[in-house]
C-alpha cells in the first residue's frame, strides 16, 4: 500500500471555496474501522451540490466528497469484513459529514458497507450506485407496493419524470422489465431513441407538466416516479388514478409543492417519499440482490460515461445546469 494516494479535496477558508485533486497521506482519513481500496465512485446531483459550495451539508473542511463507492477491503478492525471482501457503500451521509469515495482509499464504519453480490461487478455496482438503489426503491413502491395493497390489481400505466437522469433512466428500465407501459417526461430532445431502447413506450416534454396544476386532472397514471419535484410533481399527483402511488425522490426542479388535498382524499393517491440515505442493511441487501435480475447492463452501458477524478471538476457544473444525461462513473485509479 502506497504512503500517499490521490483524492479530490474540497476546502473552505472564509468565503473562498476550492476543489483540488491532489496527493494525500493515509493519516488524512479520520473516520471508520474499515479501509477500502476504492475502484469506482459516481457523481450524483447531491455530489454536484457539495462540489459547488458544500451545500450546507459538509460540516468540516477540508473534506473528501463522494456519496457512493465500490471497492475491496484493504484493512478491517471489524469482524464483519476481512481483507479482500468486495463491498458497496451508498448513503449514511458519507461524502457529507464523513469522507467519501472521491479518493483511491476510503475509511468508513463497517455498518455502512454491504458485501457486493457476486452477480454484479464492481463497475456495475457503481453504474447503478445511489441512483440505481433509489430507482429500485421507487419502482418497487410505484408498482409492487400498490399491487400488494390492492390485493393483486395490476399497475399498467406509469410515468417517470426526469427520465434522462441517472435515477429516471434506471427506473424506466426496471418498470418496463416489470411489465409496465412507461411514459417518460424529459426536457431533452436528443435522447428519445435511447429512452425507447430501455423501455419507454411514450415520451412527453417536461414542459407539459410545468403548467398550473388543477386540483384533479384526468387520471392517466396507475403509478409514478418523480425525480424533479415542484410543479411537475403537482401535475403528476393530479393526473394519478385511483389508489395510485407516486414515489418522490428528487427536487431538481423545485423543493416547493403547490398542490391540494384532492388527489389524496378523492382518489386515495399516496405520495411516498424515498430516502436512500438511511435504509436498513436488510433492505439494501435485498435491493442489490434484485439489481442483476432487473437491469440490462448492455443497454445501460450506452448511457454510462467513465471519467476520472480530474474530469469531475468539469462535469459537476453541467449537471447542476441540467446539461448532462445518463450516468457518470468515476474510475478513481485513472
Amino acid at each position: 500500500m502506497a504512503d500517499k494516494f490521490k483524492a479530490l479535496v474540497v476546502n473552505q477558508e472564509s468565503e473562498n471555496f476550492t476543489r483540488e485533486v491532489k496527493s494525500i497521506e493515509h493519516s488524512f482519513l479520520k473516520h471508520g474501522d474499515v479501509l477500502v481500496k476504492v475502484d469506482y465512485s459516481g457523481i450524483n446531483f447531491k455530489d454536484a451540490l457539495i462540489l459547488k459550495n458544500g451545500a450546507r451539508l459538509v460540516k468540516e473542511f477540508p473534506h473528501i466528497p463522494g456519496i457512493d463507492f465500490s471497492g475491496k477491503v484493504e484493512e478491517s478492525k471489524n469482524g464483519k469484513f476481512k481483507p479482500g471482501d468486495e463491498v458497496i457503500l451508498t448513503g449514511w451521509r458519507v461524502g457529507e459529514i464523513y469522507f467519501g469515495g472521491y479518493a483511491q482509499y476510503a475509511k468508513v464504519n463497517a455498518d455502512f458497507l454491504i458485501k457486493k453480490p457476486k452477480e454484479l461487478t464492481s463497475l456495475q455496482s457503481m453504474i447503478l450506485g445511489t441512483a440505481g438503489l433509489t430507482a429500485l426503491q421507487c419502482a418497487f413502491v410505484a408498482k409492487l407496493t400498490r399491487e400488494e395493497l390492492l390485493l393483486g390489481e395490476k399497475v399498467k400505466d406509469v410515468i417517470v419524470t426526469g427520465a434522462s437522469g441517472g435515477v429516471g433512466s434506471i427506473a424506466v428500465m426496471i418498470l418496463s422489465k416489470l411489465g409496465c407501459n412507461v411514459t417518460v417526461a424529459t426536457s431533452k430532445n436528443t435522447n428519445h431513441e435511447y429512452l425507447k431502447s430501455i423501455g419507454a413506450k411514450n415520451i412527453i416534454n417536461t414542459s407539459e407538466l410545468m403548467k398550473d396544476s388543477r386540483p384533479l386532472d384526468k387520471g392517466l397514471w396507475d403509478g409514478a416516479v418523480d425525480t424533479v419535484g415542484g410543479q411537475v410533481l403537482a401535475n403528476v399527483l393530479s393526473q394519478t388514478k385511483e389508489s395510485g402511488i407516486v414515489a418522490s425522490c428528487g427536487n431538481a426542479a423545485d423543493i416547493k409543492l403547490n398542490t391540494t388535498v384532492m388527489p389524496f382524499i378523492i382518489r386515495g393517491v399516496k405520495l411516498w417519499g424515498i430516502n436512500s440515505v438511511n435504509i436498513s442493511a436488510v433492505r439494501r441487501k435485498f435491493l442489490w440482490s434484485e439489481a442483476s435480475k432487473l437491469i440490462d447492463f448492455k443497454l445501460l452501458n450506452n448511457s454510462v460515461k467513465e471519467i476520472t477524478l480530474e474530469e469531475v471538476l468539469d462535469i459537476y457544473p453541467k449537471m447542476l445546469k441540467g446539461e448532462t444525461s445518463g450516468r457518470y462513473v468515476i474510475n478513481v485509479n485513472k
